[in-house]
């Protein structure tokens, strides 16, 4: 089921949110002080090419490197990016198939404002060593 959802997603706003944080990353990686910033957005972009299946959990290593990285992110490109996933899923939600979409697009937002400090790893890793999710990415 997970296939068939990522498919319709990724012909349906996944690529061109992909490519939004693609852009992000490189525009982050122009200055020494927001690289990680620009790493961070091309982890992410993977997660949002290919999200179903998968969860968002918090890293339990993170500190307040993480905190600081999320002030810095946040004004580089999360809130940015954010406005991309609330355009695009104003537009999924023209249609009923797209609905659905567009409700789990949303579900996005706060991992795009603040990316450090969590990680994609896939649903079935996550209940195998009881990780409870900040948020799963199903319908």
């Amino acid at each position: 089921m997970s296939l068939i959802l990522n498919l319709i997603w990724l012909v349906f706003g996944g690529f061109w949110l992909f490519l939004g944080y693609a852009f992000f990353g490189f525009l982050a990686l122009l200055l020494v002080v927001t690289a990680p910033a620009g790493f961070a957005c091309w982890r992410i972009a993977g997660y949002v090419l290919w999200p179903f299946g998968r969860v968002v959990v918090r890293n339990p290593d993170a500190g307040v490197g993480s905190a600081l990285m999320n002030v810095v992110w946040f004004f580089v490109a999360g809130f940015w990016i954010s406005l991309e996933h609330v355009i695009t899923a104003f537009f999924q939600a023209v249609t009923i198939i797209g609905i659905p979409l567009a409700v789990a697009n949303l579900k996005l937002i706060p991992v795009t404002c603040f990316p450090f400090g969590k990680a994609a790893v896939p649903s079935a890793w996550a209940r195998a060593h009881n990780v409870v999710p900040l948020g799963e990415f199903s319908l």
